[in-house]
């Protein structure tokens, strides 16, 4: 029993020595008043000497633990904090997808490994890429294609395409690649004497086409900022999302990350929450160091489904939605598993929206098409345009930089021109884009080309063309104004009543040089390849390719030529006489000319393909 007691108070003395601010310790007698009383009893107590001994090592003890409470400062004791409201999921989507609020920490340097995708938001993001019914196809086009250049010395500077799908993100992505490669080399650290930019008369720079020469450290550099400048687009510019591969932290090598994305097959949403990593950036400069430290998982066979998973969290999922006509189909279409055009607007302009004209058309009853709505770093034509089933707005259409991403039936390239004075418009071109913006904001036809008689007084009194009251009667008959009718008056109109009237025959010359880039690289089996795989062994592949066309465009065509174009005589001769024929004719050609009408194209080699 007396050991016991022993235990207890040896617990007591140790929980006391280790409380901050302990109640005053037990203490029975002083060690000199009990050793004095022992003595003097002697052996009359009966405490045998062991018992003693213990005693007077509990004593010790607890004094030890008094002194050193002694020293102690005085804290008070901790206020109970009042429980923290249960988080739901609907809260962590808004805060952590939709709002501003950063993932990581405060000052938007993210957490040392992200975090993981709710199985809410996997469900979302995986059903708006892909829908609920993709096929196993599609879905090993999506993770099998990285982000990398080109090895070809010809092609060094673009971005290689291996899988038919992707390649409307690789297209965005490589327009401002070649942005920061052509017109920011010292923002990626090429001396201008070594890129061989050079300053022309007007001060301005024209890029070299030495493009094998431009360092992979630049390469490298020129795609990160192009990876932040999207992404922070599609954050309206105050924050971005980065995905990126679970193990990412783990792997410093390309081989590592290579070897470990091959082996994550994605068949599911849950597949997705289990490799993904998101971490939230508020500086451009802590986005730029993430996205160094993790390139090689981008460069993966991952890395252009990470770039768009990016994309769309950094808009915020509800809204990339909000953005769209149809959120009800999927962003990959079937049955090819092709990027959707909303794909292509989120990249250029920040907004996933599904058309390609300016602006919004507004139906009333809350029913509304959204286009583009802001004027764009890079561009966007489309051969669609030329085949008559859309009409690019200016914003796409007339870029801040001369690049564009090129739209075909099933493919996306890329366009771009050296020097930037190629944007600059001559008289002709800046009247005619005066007049067809102000066209194209009363169109509501969806790009249609045709306006009210109502709208049409407000584009001549807004463009302040005056036309005499025949003219006037004539083009209103109909009730409605076809775009092509308007400009073919106002070709032959005098200047001093707001027309262009040519005497001369000269206005809107321009002669210069543009770049096609298509970099898809597969085999091919088509036109015979079968058979020359049997004969030789190996399926010939097609290769990145990089053509330099020369373009001219004429001067203006009289209002006859004009509408033999659009309406082309059955008559060869007349077509000879009437319209110029270009010189070389491939599908890029009509493509060109949706931004140059009546240009001429010609090339040394192959047509350039946009397939």
């Amino acid at each position: 029993m007396a050991d016991h007691q022993d235990d207890e108070d040896l617990k007591l003395a140790l929980k006391m020595s280790m409380q901050s601010n302990p109640p005053e310790p037990k203490r029975s007698k002083p060690i000199e008043e009990e050793t004095g009383s022992g003595s003097q009893s002697g052996g009359s107590s009966g405490e045998s000497p062991e018992a003693k001994s213990r005693r007077l090592q509990r004593e010790l003890m607890a004094a030890a633990a008094e002194k050193r409470m002694s020293v102690l400062p005085k804290i008070p004791p901790v206020q109970p904090r009042a429980p923290a409201p249960p988080i739901t999921v609907a809260d962590k989507d808004r805060e952590l997808v939709k709002s501003d609020i950063p993932l990581g920490s405060g000052d938007g340097d993210g957490d040392a490994s992200g975090r993981e995708l709710s199985p809410e938001e996997s469900n979302q993001l995986f059903s708006m890429l892909f829908g609920n019914d993709v096929s196993k196809s599609i879905l090993a086009q999506w993770t099998n294609q990285g982000i990398r250049f080109s090895p070809d010395p010809e092609t060094t500077i673009g971005l290689v395409q291996h899988e038919g799908g992707p390649c409307g993100v690789l297209a965005a992505l490589q327009a401002f690649v070649l942005k920061y490669l052509l017109y920011f080399p010292d923002e990626i650290g090429i001396a201008s004497s070594s890129s061989g930019v050079r300053t022309s008369s007007k001060n301005r720079y024209v890029a070299s086409d030495s493009f094998a020469s431009v360092p992979e450290e630049a390469k490298t550099r020129a795609l990160v900022r192009s990876m932040c400048e999207i992404l922070f687009m599609c954050g309206n510019n105050n924050r971005t999302v980065i995905a990126t591969l679970s193990t990412s932290e783990d792997s410093n090598t390309s081989q590592k990350h290579e070897a470990m994305a091959g082996g994550l097959p994605i068949e599911s949403a849950a597949d997705l929450q289990k490799i993904l990593r998101i971490e939230t950036f508020t500086t451009q400069s802590s986005a730029l160091n993430k996205l160094e430290g993790t390139i090689n998982a981008f460069q993966s066979r991952m890395g252009a489904l990470l770039f768009l998973i990016s994309a769309l969290l950094s808009r915020g999922l509800d809204s990339v939605q909000t953005d769209r006509d149809d959120p009800n189909l999927p962003l990959v279409t079937a049955p090819f598993g092709h990027a959707s055009q909303e794909i292509v607007n989120l990249l250029l302009c920040g907004e996933a929206v599904p058309n390609v004209f300016d602006g919004r058309i507004d139906f009333g009853g809350n029913m509304f098409l959204q286009g583009i709505s802001k004027h764009v770093e890079v561009g966007f034509l489309t051969l669609l345009e030329s085949l008559g089933f859309c009409t690019v707005g200016q914003n796409l259409k007339c870029p801040k930089w001369p690049i564009w991403v090129i739209g075909s039936e099933s493919h996306y390239t890329v366009l771009f021109a050296l020097d930037p004075s190629v944007q600059e418009e001559n008289e002709l071109e800046l009247r005619e884009s005066q007049i067809r913006r102000a066209f194209d904001a009363r169109d509501q036809s969806g790009g249609g080309g045709f306006i009210s008689v109502e709208a049409f007084h407000q584009v001549l009194q807004e463009t302040n063309i005056r036309l005499p009251t025949e003219k006037l009667n004539d083009i209103c008959a109909t009730g409605f104004i076809v775009w092509s009718e308007l400009w073919q008056v106002i070709l032959e109109l005098d200047r001093n009543l707001g027309g262009i009237k040519d005497s001369t025959g000269m206005m809107g010359k321009k002669v210069f040089d543009i770049y096609h880039f298509n970099g898809i690289a597969k085999s091919d089996i088509n036109g015979g390849g079968q058979a020359m795989a049997v004969e030789s062994g190996a399926v010939p592949t097609q290769r990145p390719r990089l053509t330099k066309l020369s373009v001219s465009v004429p001067p203006k065509w009289t209002p006859e030529e004009y509408m033999s174009s659009a309406m082309p005589s059955s008559s060869e001769k007349d077509s000879e006489v009437n319209q110029p024929k270009p010189a070389q004719h491939a599908p890029l050609v009509d493509c060109i000319r949706t931004r140059w009408s009546r240009a001429t194209c010609s090339w040394a080699g192959d047509p350039p393909s946009i397939v």
